[in-house]
């Protein structure tokens, strides 16, 4: 080789390093730029893991390289600074860890967290944005996105604090448009609620540069974890949930791993083992959908990494992990009001509001189970009524043919019934077989009128 060839083709070297380390503009011409979304849709102390997941992915992208100006964060923001947290303006994500919140972008919040904007943001649609930053995914065909969502499902359904539900085909559609417009090379979505796979499932194709992972299949829930009475347990202070187990086992795993040496599908199934772990009957299947072979990607196009990271080697767990105690999402509120209740001194009047709102919990878990169960037998006879109320389709089906029926009979439902809220989300399951079997709008509103005229017995 000539000795001239030698100092040419380092200089190569180092200067295509250069460009796949840096995050500038000239980055961006060849490689494209890295956007993401981040989504917290629910609100209230109780539901503190939530917004914490999202905050502490945000530390993550920030630290991966990529810039404020794209990344978009969707949280209510009523955490930090709520008068039940004991560290004002902190919100951690594990017990002892470092504050998650400081630093993050409030690009949507309160009553601007609405799935109307969250569509709007993916599309980058700035006239279409209602409040908040103004601040959407602006992107092109070279371009990389990672959407996150942390909050409470149901069947087909993701909750959001204010406004309509994020309803799986809805979601699909804006993801299907996003990818007609050329705009976008590859997106990831990583998805933590109950019966996030209802979101995919049936839906997402194969051939349109989207990978996705759930934190549980269609058909089950997802968890909570360090929480308070279970191991390892939050500081003595906290009465919350300070995590979810999907949603730190991915971000736990980026915490201490060069991702440029990791890949998509090497982290499902690390995320995915450590989800299952040992807790029988207390875990979920994580799923992974959609375009299967960007699973082969490192995680650095997508979330950039840490420096700090840069010797240590990736490494499947070779044993299970630690085991962690866990909680339903659906019960981590009723575990938080119980907790401020038995916490709470005798007499006081914390102790007053707190056994106010955990009984109010209960009654109105009761008021929803009742109703749908008498709705469920007014409309089919006794011997049928629980296979509708229970059918669930075959794995590779939606959970409904006509969404739009779905979302009539739930809103039929809550005018007469009032909300499901995040509890009640179980139950869209019911409202879509309603509509596979042929059931009118018209009989579900004098189901439901019928139903909720007297409260459920004691």
């Amino acid at each position: 080789m000539n000795p001239g060839h030698g100092a040419v083709l380092a200089f190569v070297f180092l200067t295509l390093s250069c460009l796949v380390d840096g995050n500038n503009s000239t980055v961006d011409m060849i490689r494209g730029k890295r956007w993401a979304v981040l989504v917290a849709g629910s609100r209230g102390y109780e539901n503190y893991r939530h917004q914490a997941d999202v905050c502490h992915a945000y530390q993550i992208l920030k630290k991966g390289g990529l810039s404020d100006e794209n990344i978009v964060v969707f949280m209510y923001d009523d955490i930090a600074f709520h008068s039940n947290n004991p560290r004002p303006g902190v919100i951690i994500n594990k017990p002892n860890g470092d504050d998650v919140y400081e630093g993050v972008p409030k690009d949507y919040t309160g009553l601007d967290v609405t799935a109307h904007n969250f569509y709007a943001v993916i599309l980058g649609n700035k006239s279409a944005v209602s409040g908040g930053s103004g601040k959407v995914v602006d992107s092109g065909p070279k371009d990389s996105i990672f959407i996150y969502f942390s909050d409470h499902g149901g069947p087909g359904v993701l909750g959001m604090p204010t406004g309509t539900y994020v309803y799986a085909k809805d979601l699909n559609d804006v993801l299907k448009k996003k990818h007609a417009a050329k705009a976008y090379k590859s997106m990831v979505f990583y998805l933590e609620a109950c019966e996030s796979g209802s979101i995919f499932e049936g839906f997402l194709p194969k051939d349109i540069n989207i990978y996705a992972t759930t934190a549980a299949n269609a058909v089950e829930n997802s968890w909570g974890t360090y929480c308070p009475g279970e191991y390892p347990s939050p500081p003595e202070e906290y009465d919350t949930c300070l995590g979810d187990l999907y949603s730190i086992s991915w971000m736990e795993d980026c915490d201490k791993h060069d991702l440029r040496k990791e890949t998509l599908g090497q982290q499902y199934k690390v995320v995915r083992r450590r989800t299952a772990a040992e807790n029988v009957g207390f875990s979920s299947h994580v799923m992974q959908y959609g375009s299967a072979g960007l699973s082969h990607d490192p995680l650095f196009s997508y979330i950039g990494t840490n420096p700090a990271n840069d010797n240590y080697t990736f490494a499947e767990y070779a044993s299970s992990p630690l085991t962690l105690g866990v909680v339903s999402q659906r019960d981590a509120d009723l575990l938080h009001f119980w907790y401020r209740y038995h916490k709470a001194p005798v007499g006081s009047q914390h102790k007053l509001q707190a056994q106010k709102q955990l009984f109010d919990e209960i009654s109105y878990r009761k008021h929803v189970d009742y109703s749908i169960s008498q709705i469920g037998k007014l409309l089919f006879a006794d011997s049928d009524s629980s296979m509708v109320l229970e059918s669930v389709r075959p794995i590779g089906q939606p959970l409904v043919d006509d969404w739009d029926c779905l979302k009539m009979i739930v809103r039929t439902y809550e005018k007469s019934c009032g909300s499901l809220s995040n509890y009640g989300m179980k139950y869209t399951r019911v409202f879509a077989n309603m509509c596979n079997f042929g059931v009118t709008l018209e009989q579900v509103l004098w189901a439901s009128i019928q139903a909720c005229s007297v409260p459920p017995p004691p």
